[in-house]
């Protein structure tokens, strides 16, 4: 066998693996009625495919990157809802390339990121006015007028960087990318060094 028909073999053999699981996961969803899967992975596969076209494979390792290798989705997850997003238009399959069939968003799929764009940022904003976890366990020891002020400091900081986060989609200019960048990691660094002063305090 040559180097021509080792390709052919190799893209026909991935071919009927990317078939396979899209078939069997989505008799599998349909057959146990599964709810279309939400939140999180869809809004991630959207964003991606946004980018450009990608296959089952390839969004798994997209979004395991996207995700600073922190998570990354199974075929399970991911088949059934490659499968209903084709079934409602939200993508449509290619052409099969290089042994990949892969899918592309559609201008309905794209209002859907829209959208979901939008309920996302809402939530984040919305959730300033969420107590923090951490600050919770130590209300018995900080005055209320200082936990008041740490969540108003917070929601204001989440925020910011929400509205600069979509301005900088709308309008995206490296410089200014450069300069939020610039202004997160000092504030970052200030509050690592200022931790690091307190442990050390706390051992003296």
């Amino acid at each position: 066998m040559n180097d021509e028909e080792k390709d052919e073999s190799k893209q026909l053999k991935h071919q009927m693996r990317e078939k396979k699981h899209m078939t069997f996961h989505k008799r599998n969803w349909l057959r146990h009625n599964a709810m279309v899967p939400k939140g999180f992975l869809r809004y991630h596969v959207l964003e991606a495919l946004n980018q450009k076209a990608m296959s089952g494979s390839e969004l798994m390792d997209e979004i395991h990157k996207h995700t600073g290798g922190n998570w990354k989705p199974s075929p399970g997850s991911i088949y059934p809802l490659l499968a209903w997003l084709q079934d409602n238009a939200y993508v449509k399959e290619l052409p099969t390339e290089d042994g990949f069939k892969r899918y592309e968003l559609t201008q309905s799929g794209k209002d859907l990121l829209e959208e979901q764009t939008k309920i996302r940022e809402k939530f984040r904003a919305d959730a300033g006015f969420m107590t923090n976890p951490f600050f919770d366990r130590f209300f018995s020891s900080i005055p209320q007028e200082k936990t008041n002020q740490i969540r108003a400091s917070m929601r204001r900081l989440l925020v910011s960087t929400i509205k600069l986060g979509k301005t900088l989609r709308e309008k995206y200019s490296e410089k200014d990318l450069d300069q939020a960048l610039k202004i997160l990691d000092e504030a970052s660094v200030k509050l690592e060094e200022m931790n690091s002063k307190l442990k050390g305090e706390k051992h003296e």
